[in-house]
C-alpha cells in the first residue's frame, strides 16, 4: 500500500494527512476528538479505496492482454501451400502467406483480400455491431487479425510481419497503458 501511494503524489499527501490526523486524535481536545477521528477514518478509507481501485484496474489490463495473447495463440490458420491447405497456428504465419477463411473462421492476421467477397464482423476492434463487406481489390480489401468472417469465403495475403499485427499493437498498448496525471498530481510531483 505504501509503495503504491509513494508513486502517486496526491495519494501520498492523503496518506501523510491520514497519519498526521490519526496522531492528532491523541492530542485533540475532547470536544474535537470525535471530529478528528471521523476525519482520520475518511482519509484512511480514501487511501485504501484508491489503492484497491488502482490494483483492480491494473489487474483488468493484465487480464485483457492475456486474453488477447491467448486468442492469437489459439487461432489456427488455413494456409495455401503448393495448392494444398495446411493448418498452422496463427503466430507462425509469415508475410505474404496465403490464407483461406470461410464462414465462422477468425482471420488469423492482418492482410488484404486477394480473392472473394465476405461479410466480416469487426466489432472486436471497432465496436461497430454491423458487419462490413470485404472484397478483393479497391479500398475494402484490408482485413484485421482477430475479426470473424460471417459469410462466404475469402483468400487473404498476409501483409504484417510476425509480432507487428494489430493484435500485437493492442497487447502492447494495454500493457503499457498509463493513466494521465491530473494537474494536481503534476504540481505535487514538481513540488
Amino acid at each position: 500500500m505504501l509503495f503504491r501511494s509513494v508513486k502517486n503524489p496526491v495519494m501520498f499527501v492523503t496518506m501523510v494527512g491520514a497519519a498526521l490526523t490519526t496522531v492528532g486524535i491523541l492530542t485533540a481536545e475532547s470536544g474535537l476528538r470525535n471530529f478528528v477521528t471521523q476525519l482520520a477514518v475518511w482519509l484512511w478509507f480514501t487511501v485504501l479505496f484508491a489503492n484497491f481501485a488502482e490494483a483492480m484496474a491494473e489487474g483488468r489490463g493484465k487480464a485483457q492482454a492475456a486474453s488477447l495473447r491467448r486468442a492469437r495463440k489459439d487461432t489456427m490458420a488455413r494456409v495455401l501451400r503448393n495448392g494444398r491447405e495446411q493448418q498452422i497456428p496463427a503466430p507462425m504465419l509469415q508475410k505474404d502467406d496465403i490464407v483461406v477463411c470461410e464462414s465462422g473462421d477468425i482471420i488469423p492476421a492482418d492482410g488484404d483480400v486477394i480473392e472473394g467477397i465476405a461479410s466480416v464482423d469487426e466489432a472486436a476492434i471497432t465496436g461497430e455491431s454491423a458487419p462490413v463487406i470485404r472484397e478483393s481489390g479497391g479500398d475494402r480489401s484490408a482485413v484485421t487479425g482477430g475479426t470473424r468472417v460471417l459469410s462466404d469465403r475469402i483468400v487473404i495475403r498476409i501483409t504484417s510481419e510476425q509480432g507487428n499485427t494489430f493484435i500485437d499493437r493492442m497487447i502492447a498498448m494495454v500493457e503499457g497503458a498509463k493513466r494521465q496525471k491530473t494537474p494536481n498530481e503534476i504540481a505535487l510531483g514538481i513540488l
